[in-house]
């Protein structure tokens, strides 16, 4: 998958998340949009690092990224976000249990194991879309942040690498950020330029750290590598609301 298509495809999720928090009723088509996400997420995630188990990373990746978003969505109250550490203990369980019922010799144990639990918390980091909608700002700072995502992708697919690239994409998201929340009702233009900073800097560091994976250009590998910033970007957004916002 190419650079463009990978940006493409990154701006249209991004998209998603941000047209399905205006959905009604709030915030269930987000919980279903950071499904997608999860479940892109895991696809690949074997492909886009070589790991050598992929039909377990997928399962536990998958089955730990939508547990954190049915978690995140049935959490009364506050704090939202309190049962994503179980989440997260469960999954470093999960990741040795399938492991453990390996039959090929297990080759490469660190690394699957080290590669399946980082999957998890990329996975997991997606169901800070769910608890950023839930807030006061909610649905604003979703299309916000999200909207100044997919202009980042956008950029990203220009014909530049490296720093230079991180920096494009950061400039780029904190205008469209500013414009977006001067527009928005609850959302001002101070937490509009934060929430493109940050959007933008996920964007492009991701950008600038998966050039250097030569599987990158595969096909699952290439849905994962989408999938990543956004999924990533959602527990980013939430923090920004906690911080900025309220």
């Amino acid at each position: 998958m190419s650079v463009s298509t990978r940006a493409v495809t990154t701006a249209a999720l991004a998209a998603l998340v941000a047209a399905a928090s205006y959905v009604q009723p709030r915030p269930l088509p987000l919980v279903a949009a950071v499904v997608v996400l999860v479940v892109l997420v895991a696809l690949g995630w074997p492909s886009l690092l070589r790991l050598p188990a992929p039909g377990s990373t997928r399962v536990v990746v998958a089955l730990c990224g939508i547990g954190g978003a049915a978690a995140t969505y049935s959490t009364p109250g506050e704090p939202v976000l309190r049962h994503l550490p179980t989440v997260l203990a469960g999954a470093v369980v999960l990741a040795f249990i399938a492991e453990m019922l390996r039959r090929d010799g297990r080759p490469q144990l660190t690394e699957s194991v080290s590669g399946t639990v980082t999957g998890v918390v990329a996975a997991v980091a997606a169901s800070g879309w769910i608890a950023a909608a839930r807030s006061d700002a909610g649905a604003d700072l979703v299309v916000t942040s999200a909207v100044a995502l997919a202009v980042a992708a956008a950029v990203s697919a220009l014909p530049v690498r490296g720093w230079v690239a991180l920096g494009i994409s950061a400039v780029a998201a904190v205008v469209v950020g500013g414009a977006v929340g001067t527009l928005l009702p609850n959302i001002d233009t101070v937490s509009g330029l934060w929430c493109g900073l940050v959007s933008g800097v996920v964007v492009g560091a991701l950008h600038l750290l998966l050039e250097r994976l030569p599987a990158r250009g595969a096909r699952l590998a290439g849905l994962s590598a989408s999938a990543l910033p956004v999924a990533v970007c959602g527990i980013f957004v939430f923090v920004v609301g906690r911080m900025v916002i309220l």
